[in-house]
């Protein structure tokens, strides 16, 4: 994915068919928009650089005057106040002539930055190559590409900027676009999708030939379309078609409130034991009433306002990643948008999903909540996954009832037929029902799972693999028969004594899991078999992985 090396090695692009100057897809080198500097770490810099002079000016000052002016390089500060005896000296051209010559060298440091940063798309890979000094180009190859997250900062959305990131098969093998004017963005990302969907022509983003702007034009033109979009709320260009689900704010905001009040007893039960530690502790060694009194009110306030305000941080920070939330099914796959400041809008083939999942937990069963997650190429590393932005990806449903979760497998599972969806339903999400299809534990290993032994198990249908666990948090995993990594089964001492095995059911990393205890050995073994004869039968007959072609395929 990632070649270090000359950019005059690289071969001469394939020439698009339908390509040219309306659109990005065309085979030719494409540069960044003009402010990408700005937005990966010049405002870093400016900020830093401003917390040093604020700090530091008098040594900044004197510096200067040394190198400028060698003769005033003695000068004494009684004021306590450099900028004073600047003013008192007449240098005050001297200043900002040294200001204007640091603005200009940081100007021409970015310019050179924008200048060796481009993009390309040909009818094979998306490329990127950037670097003065230490140069670099990325490459993904469009058979290869999982999907295209299109993400909006809140500082880079006020000026209309989105970035763009090609989300690749392996292990940090994502091609990031930093940053582009939103429309180009979303033009971009289409035309990744439709070239990785199969369909090998560019789409147009107007007929004829665009006129090409000067930089001054996309900066202005951006900043405007940043502002106007903020105020009316409306972020992408492509807002057809609607969403298939409508969260209701209260709903959205009332499920976090929830998971909130788990968070709240977790740090309460810390500060409850602290502050229990420190009285048993001053009454043991013999304080006086009003002194414990005083270093009980000063650890409370010390230790319970910063756990009040990390409570209501991590949900908020919930709360404002699921905002404005809509999946809906478009020609190029799935796109899911969601985030209140920084908006992210995520364009996914059905046919790169990994693994589903249906969970609710314990708190949410009363309102008839759940929530869906699924195991997606994403490209990147193990770490990088840990982070909480990585982990927002996976979530393709904050919260939803039956119908809305429904309408959710419909979309990223588009090789289940309904009625295997609804029967999925009625015995694996809520189930056990009567004549339970599933095989779980037997009755004598129900000391495993002695909560959740009845509903642990498995269930091998025509197109999918399904994992039922969990009693006080209900789970069940989906796993595509036809992107199905292998399963394995193993056998402690103590389980041969009981005849049972346990199941590994492997994916590609993400929050569904596919692990089994205490199955019966003849359960587990046909679990092996079937597993391996099925998963070869449907990989073989499998096309969602060309989206476009798929939903060609399905209508006609």
């Amino acid at each position: 994915m990632s070649t270090p090396g000359a950019f005059d090695a690289v071969s001469a692009p394939e020439t698009l068919p339908d390509g040219g100057s309306s659109s990005l897809a065309d085979g030719e080198w494409h540069r960044m928009h003009p402010l990408t500097p700005l937005f990966k770490g010049g405002l870093a810099l400016l900020v830093v650089a401003g917390i040093v002079i604020s700090n530091m000016r008098d040594k900044v000052i004197g510096w200067v005057v040394k190198l400028f002016a060698p003769a005033e390089a003695g000068y004494v500060t009684q004021s306590g106040d450099p900028v004073d005896w600047v003013l008192e000296n007449n240098l005050v051209l001297l200043a900002l002539a040294a200001v204007l010559g640091l603005v200009v060298l940081l100007v021409a440091i970015f310019w050179f930055l924008w200048r060796f940063q481009q993009f390309r798309i040909t009818g094979h890979h998306v490329e990127v190559r950037k670097g003065l000094l230490f140069r670099s180009h990325r490459r993904a190859p469009l058979d290869r590409v999982q999907g295209v997250n299109l993400t909006r900062p809140f500082p880079a959305r006020l000026i209309g900027l989105a970035k763009l990131e090609v989300v690749g098969a392996g292990n940090d093998a994502n091609v990031p676009l930093e940053y582009l004017s939103t429309p180009k963005a979303e033009a971009v990302r289409a035309d990744i999708l439709r070239l990785a969907a199969g369909a090998r022509s560019a789409r147009l983003v107007a007929s004829g030939s665009a006129p090409q702007q000067t930089t001054r034009e996309q900066i202005v033109g951006s900043m405007n379309a940043g502002v106007s979009g903020l105020i009316e709320g409306v972020d992408l260009a492509d807002v057809a078609p609607e969403s298939v689900v409508k969260i209701p704010t209260g709903r959205l905001i009332g499920s976090q409130l929830v998971i909130g009040v788990l968070w709240f007893l977790f740090f309460g039960a810390i500060f409850v034991i602290s502050i229990s530690a420190m009285y048993l502790g001053m009454t043991a060694d013999g304080e006086n009433p009003a002194d414990i009194a005083l270093g009980l009110v000063g650890l409370g306030l010390g230790m319970g306002i910063p756990l009040v305000i990390a409570v209501v941080g991590i949900t908020w920070a919930q709360i404002s990643k699921s905002l404005r939330y809509s999946i809906a099914s478009t020609p190029d796959g799935v796109r899911i948008t969601f985030g209140l400041l920084t908006t992210v809008t995520e364009t996914l083939p059905p046919g790169r999903i990994f693994a589903v999942e249906v969970s609710q937990s314990l708190l949410w069963r009363p309102f008839g909540w759940w929530t869906v997650k699924i195991n997606r190429m994403t490209g990147k590393s193990a770490a990088q996954q840990s982070s909480g932005n990585a982990q927002q990806f996976s979530i393709v449903l904050p919260v939803g009832r039956r119908a809305d979760v429904e309408r959710v497998l419909g979309l990223v599972m588009p090789g289940i037929p309904p009625h295997e969806i609804a029967a999925m339903w009625e015995s694996g999400v809520t189930g056990p029902v009567a004549d339970d299809p599933y095989k779980t534990i037997p009755a004598r290993a129900a000391w495993r799972r002695p909560l959740s032994w009845k509903r642990h198990g498995y269930r091998l249908t025509e197109h999918a693999l399904l994992v039922r666990r969990g009693f006080l948090w209900r789970r069940l995993a989906v796993f595509p028969l036809a992107r199905l990594q292998s399963v394995s089964i193993s056998q402690s001492p103590l389980e041969r004594l009981q005849r049972v095995s346990r199941g590994q059911v492997h994916s590609v990393t993400g929050p569904v899991t596919g692990h089994l205890s205490g199955l019966e050995r003849d359960d587990a073994i046909a679990l092996l078999d079937g597993v391996s004869r099925a998963a070869a039968h449907a990989a073989s007959n499998d096309r969602t992985h060309r989206w476009a072609e798929w939903q060609q395929a399905t209508e006609a």
